[in-house]
This record gives C-alpha cells, sequence and structure tokens, in this order.
C-alpha cells in the first residue's frame, strides 16, 4: 500500500501502475478498496487502476482530530486526492458510498472524464436503507458503535443477517477480506471516532436532492450498474441517474445485491473495459 498526507490526514492506496487510462475505484463505509480485488485484477495492466482506502471506517490510520468529515468534506477530499497524485482524465468509479457525487453537483470535476456508478447511495438515500438506520441509531447510543463493530469481527452469522451485511452481497464475502474491513473500527476508538464523525454528518432531504439536480450540468459520459435485486439502493434510482445525466446509459446486473464487485466482477470488469477506451 502506498499512502498519501491529504489536509485531513493519511489515505492508503493501492497503485497498479503503467500508463494506461486511469481509473479511481471508491468504496462504501466499514469496507476498504480491496472490495475491488477482482475487478482491478481482471482489468489487468492496460488500465492503471487506483483503489483509496477512504476514512469510512476501514481506514487503519485515523485522520486529524480537526478534519472535516462530513459528507461533503470526505467529497472534497476525493478531488484532493486526485490533485495531489495530478491524476488527470480519471474514470471514477462509485459504488455503494455515492458521497463523491458532490463533485459533480458542484462542478469540481476537471480532473474526471468519466463517471462510473455502481449500485450506489443517491439522491436522499443516506444513509441507505434499514441497516443504514440502525447504524444511525447505534452511534446514537454511547458505546454502541464499538459493540456493533466487534460483533461484525467475531459474530459471522450476523454478518449475513438479513437486514445487516446479508444484504450487501449475495455471496459471502471471504473471510480474512471482511474481517479486515471491520477490524480497524472494532479495534480503535479514533478510527470509530472518524467513522461517527462522517456518520452524523449526512444533511438534510432538501440539501441532498438539491446536490442531485445540481449533477445535471456534467455532460461527460456516465455509465450506471445497477443490481435488479439491491435490498439497499432501489433500482428506480439507477434509472432517475440515467434520466438525469445528458450522456448516460445503465445497465441492470441480475443475480447481485449492492456489492457488484463481489457479486458480478466478470460482468462488471467487461462493462468498464467497453466503457473506458484503452
Amino acid at each position: 500500500m502506498a499512502e498519501v498526507e491529504l489536509s485531513a490526514g493519511p489515505v492508503e492506496y493501492a497503485d497498479t501502475g503503467g500508463d494506461g487510462p486511469v481509473l479511481v475505484l471508491l468504496h462504501g463505509v466499514t469496507i476498504d478498496g480491496s472490495v475491488w480485488r477482482k475487478v482491478v485484477s481482471g482489468l489487468g495492466a492496460q488500465y492503471r487502476c487506483i483503489t483509496p482506502t477512504l476514512p469510512l471506517g476501514a481506514h487503519r490510520k485515523p485522520m486529524n482530530p480537526e478534519a472535516d468529515l462530513s459528507l461533503r468534506g470526505m467529497a472534497l477530499l476525493v478531488e484532493e486526492f486526485l490533485e495531489r497524485l495530478d491524476l488527470r482524465e480519471v474514470t471514477l468509479v462509485l459504488n455503494d458510498w455515492g458521497g463523491a457525487q458532490i463533485l459533480f453537483a458542484e462542478e469540481r470535476t476537471e480532473r474526471i472524464a468519466r463517471l462510473v456508478l455502481t449500485s450506489c447511495e443517491a439522491f436522499d438515500n443516506y444513509p441507505p436503507g434499514l441497516p443504514g438506520r440502525v447504524l444511525d441509531l447505534v452511534l446514537r447510543v454511547p458505546g454502541g458503535l464499538a459493540l456493533l463493530m466487534k460483533a461484525l469481527l467475531h459474530l459471522p452469522p450476523l454478518r449475513r443477517a438479513p437486514g445487516a451485511w446479508g444484504w450487501m452481497s449475495k455471496r459471502p464475502v471471504p473471510d480474512e477480506v471482511i474481517r479486515g474491513w471491520f477490524r480497524p473500527a472494532a479495534t480503535n476508538p479514533e478510527i470509530r471516532r472518524d467513522l461517527a464523525r462522517y456518520a452524523l454528518s449526512v444533511p438534510p432531504r432538501e440539501a441532498l436532492l438539491e446536490w442531485a439536480w445540481r449533477m445535471r450540468s456534467f455532460d461527460r459520459p456516465v455509465l450506471i450498474v445497477w443490481a435488479t435485486e439491491d435490498k439497499l439502493m432501489p433500482l428506480e434510482h439507477g434509472h432517475r441517474l440515467d434520466t438525469l445525466f445528458p450522456d448516460a446509459a445503465i445497465v441492470e446486473v441480475e443475480d447481485s445485491y449492492t456489492l457488484i464487485p463481489e457479486d458480478q466482477p466478470e460482468l462488471l470488469t467487461e462493462l468498464l473495459r467497453e466503457f473506458v477506451p484503452r
């Protein structure tokens, strides 16, 4: 893992290198960049794939105490990451977490050539679904987040429970991978502090919808890849995004929940190859 020091603190990332088209692939809450491991492997040496681990609860190094880890602050951290690595003509790929869409609402897209949205938060679906509401409730109970993360780390049946992590992927994520996701927040109170600061920062519904409406100014290619069986990110949101952007196309993916990189990596890899010219 490489590391870059940003204004909020250190951010680790994996970079395949090379001079091919650049893809920056982003993950969701309590997940790290390894969720893209199968897709990155499938894309091979023809693409430069960069997978940062954002401070969304699976990061291993805590952020600065004064860091802005709000929803908007996290989006600006993505922009800063692209700038610090001097990445240009980037294809930005989102899964699960949708916060980077704020960059498109604010027209902070100088370095972004294409956007791929794969079953992610959109419109007013922050945090998404029942698990999102549970996380919000747990965060408001003293000690609740520590208890939840330790339970997820040590109790595999809880991970597959309906309404919890069982709705993230149709197929179990390998134990060594998912334990790597949950261990930082389960064992480090500073990581839990960062996660809580983000999760409790979601603005009112009106602000979220205003951000979504303003994204229509992005006129470069957009690919929307949505799981038809997703229980957290409504398929209707994918179709609304398709009509929002002036140059968009949507592909529906069967036999998958939210984590399409886990459930259907081969199909997603092929779609990215078709979408991003070499």
